[in-house]
C-alpha cells in the first residue's frame, strides 16, 4: 500500500516539475492535505506561483478547478450560488456557485468581509452548502486552497479563529533560490505560458475515483498508542504556553495525526514515526496558535513556540 502511494506521489511531483520550478516542500504539503481530506491556507507574497501550483495539482488529479477572487464587495451567493426565477417555467432553479467543484482556489480570502468568509465554513467542514434552507451536497473530493498576502493589511479582514481552524495546514511559500529563479526564466524564455497548461505536457495521473481509493489507503496506516500520546502531548502543550493566548484545538491534534499518516504513506511506510509528526507540526499548528501582544512585541512567531514544544515533549522510542 505505502509503496503504491509513494509511487503516486513521485509521479505527481514529476509532472508538476514540468511547470513548477522548486517548491517541492509546498507541493508535498498540498498533496498530503489532499490525501488527508483537508484544506490548505497558503500564505506568500504575490508572484510566487500560488495559483499555478494549485491549478497544476488539480489537472494532475483530473479534478474540476475553479478560482474565486475574493473582494470587499463579494457576496455569499457569489460563492455558493443562488436560486434564480425562470420566467418561462414560472419556477426557481439553482444557479450553482463556484464552490461546486473539486478544487476551489479562494484567492486573497482575507479581502472579503466576514459574512462572505463564513459562506465557506459549512462547505469546508460539512462538504455541503445551504441555500434558501435547502442543503446541497458538494462533490467529492472537495478541497479549498485559500491564499493570503502576508504584507498587505489595508482593506483586509483577518480570518476569524473559527475559520482558521478549518484549515488542515497553513503553508508558507518562500522566494525561489537564485538557481531556481534562473531556471524559471529559462522556462519562460522557451515559451512556457502558465495560462495554457495543456501545452506544457502536464499529464493527468488519475481521477477523483483513484483519489478516493488513496484516501482510504491512507486511513489504514497504523499508529501506535505511544504515537497517539506523542501527538496529544504536543498539541496540549501549546495550550499551556505563557506566550500564547490560544493553543491548538482537538482539531489540531486530528490534523497532525491525519497529516502524519498521509506523509508516512507517500514516504513508503504503513506506520508513522516521530519525524512525521515533527515535520508537519509547523504547518498544522502555526495558524492555530494566537500569540499574546507582549510576545509579538518581543518578535516571537508561532514557529518559535512550536520548536520549543517539540524540544520539550519526550520522543517515543
Amino acid at each position: 500500500m505505502a509503496t503504491k502511494l509513494q509511487s503516486v506521489a513521485d509521479n505527481i511531483g514529476s509532472e508538476l516539475a514540468k511547470v513548477i520550478v522548486g517548491q517541492e516542500p509546498v507541493i508535498e504539503q498540498l498533496l498530503i492535505a489532499t490525501l488527508a481530506r483537508g484544506h490548505v491556507l497558503i500564505e506568500g507574497v504575490p508572484g510566487i506561483a500560488k495559483t499555478l501550483i494549485t491549478k497544476a495539482l488539480s489537472l494532475c488529479l483530473s479534478g474540476s478547478f475553479k478560482r474565486v477572487q475574493f473582494t470587499p464587495d463579494l457576496m455569499p451567493s457569489d460563492v455558493v450560488g443562488t436560486n434564480v426565477f425562470d420566467m418561462q417555467s414560472g419556477s426557481f432553479h439553482l444557479r450553482k456557485g463556484p464552490v461546486f467543484c473539486n478544487f476551489l482556489l479562494a484567492d486573497e480570502v482575507n479581502r472579503t468581509p466576514p459574512k462572505t468568509q463564513a459562506a465557506l465554513l459549512e462547505a469546508m467542514e460539512e462538504r455541503q452548502v445551504t441555500i434558501d434552507g435547502v442543503t446541497h451536497a458538494l462533490q467529492e473530493p472537495f478541497v479549498v486552497f485559500a491564499t493570503q498576502n502576508p504584507i498587505e493589511y489595508e482593506g483586509t479582514y483577518p480570518l476569524p479563529e473559527a475559520q482558521l481552524d478549518r484549515f488542515l495546514f497553513k503553508v508558507l511559500i518562500e522566494y525561489p533560490s537564485e538557481e531556481q529563479e534562473i531556471a524559471l526564466l529559462g522556462q519562460y524564455h522557451r515559451g512556457f505560458d502558465p495560462h495554457r497548461l495543456g501545452l506544457s505536457g502536464l499529464q493527468s495521473i488519475a481521477g477523483p475515483e483513484a483519489l478516493s481509493e488513496w484516501r482510504a489507503e491512507v486511513r489504514t496506516v497504523s499508529v501506535s498508542a505511544d504515537m497517539l500520546s506523542y501527538i496529544a502531548q504536543i498539541v496540549r502543550r501549546t495550550r499551556e504556553l505563557p506566550s500564547a493566548m490560544l493553543g491548538g484545538s482537538p482539531r489540531a491534534s486530528v490534523a497532525l495525526l491525519l497529516g502524519a499518516k498521509a506523509l508516512a504513506a507517500i514516504r513508503g511506510r504503513d506506520y508513522i514515526i516521530p519525524d512525521d509528526v515533527k515535520e508537519l507540526a509547523p504547518p498544522a499548528l502555526r495558524h492555530r496558535i494566537l500569540l499574546r501582544a507582549e510576545a509579538e512585541i518581543e518578535g516571537l512567531a508561532p514557529e518559535d513556540l512550536i520548536a520549543g514544544v517539540l524540544d520539550q515533549v519526550p520522543v517515543p522510542r
